[in-house]
């Protein structure tokens, strides 16, 4: 490596071993940090927000528990174009979006591969020259993408992959303790996500179980009307309330209610 980069000597290849800057936060201060900010997006993730709402909680987390850390992004990448979800500098979301264009980069290949990708701007000219020449250009120095799993917004049963990728205008930020850090932030993160969708996904079917059963109650109640007034049988009143809805073009419980409504009145 040569002096331009500003102490790129002191990373080999992605995912190696290097140096640490001695005025570094103590790893033990950086792990409190970590722990910190993991319960407060426990409890600020909730079932009433969106998937890509939780994953700026969790880029701004990510944000706060690392020191070197300028600006986070969060990319979903699915069989499908790959999308930026969360960003806490709008000004980089050019850095994963010309990776979408080219095929390549360090956060499409965290979530292809499953690895963390870490190294500084320049290591990879020849591998990723659109990313390397965008994040040169931002003046970016460092970077780190961690993979992690993430559930999808309407059923918290399918899976796709997103990586969550840390900048840095420092050349020496990021170490193998900091990317440890960030696996066990994106894993802890996957967790709380998951869990408050899948209590969103439970109480929308008990809401709509209780909407059915409300709806056939309503619906029993007026055939037991019709029968009543007509003398005819369960089957015919349910058909005459069916014929009313088709010519009302309106939903058989509320032809149902309407009629409860008009007997009420008499």
């Amino acid at each position: 490596m040569t002096e331009e980069h500003g102490g790129m000597a002191d990373y080999v290849q992605t995912g190696s071993v290097r140096s640490l800057d001695g005025d570094r936060p103590d790893p033990l201060a950086r792990l409190d940090e970590t722990t910190e900010a993991l319960t407060h997006l426990h409890e600020a993730v909730t079932g009433e927000e969106s998937l890509d709402d939780a994953l700026t909680r969790v880029a701004e987390t990510a944000a706060r528990a690392m020191p070197d850390a300028d600006a986070v992004t969060v990319s979903v990448v699915t069989s499908e174009h790959p999308r930026t979800a969360a960003a806490t500098d709008p000004d980089l979301v050019k850095l994963v979006e010309v990776q979408y264009e080219a095929g390549r980069g360090p956060s499409l290949e965290s979530a292809r591969e499953l690895v963390p990708v870490r190294a500084v701007i320049g290591e990879h000219r020849e591998q990723w020259p659109e990313f390397e020449a965008a994040a040169l250009a931002a003046g970016v120095c460092a970077y780190l993408s961690v993979p992690v799993v993430l559930p999808e917004s309407n059923d918290a049963e399918v899976r796709h992959i997103g990586t969550l990728t840390v900048y840095s205008y420092t050349a020496t930020a990021f170490d193998p303790f900091d990317e440890g850090l960030m696996r066990l932030l994106t894993s802890a993160a996957s967790a709380t996500i998951t869990n408050a969708q899948r209590w969103a996904h439970s109480r929308d079917k008990v809401k709509h179980l209780e909407r059915a059963i409300e709806s056939r109650a309503v619906i029993d109640q007026a055939k037991g009307v019709l029968m009543a007034v007509h003398a005819c049988s369960a089957d015919e009143a349910f058909r005459t309330l069916v014929e009313q809805s088709q010519r009302a073009n309106t939903k058989l419980r509320d032809v149902a209610a309407q009629l409860l409504k008009s007997v009420a009145k008499s």
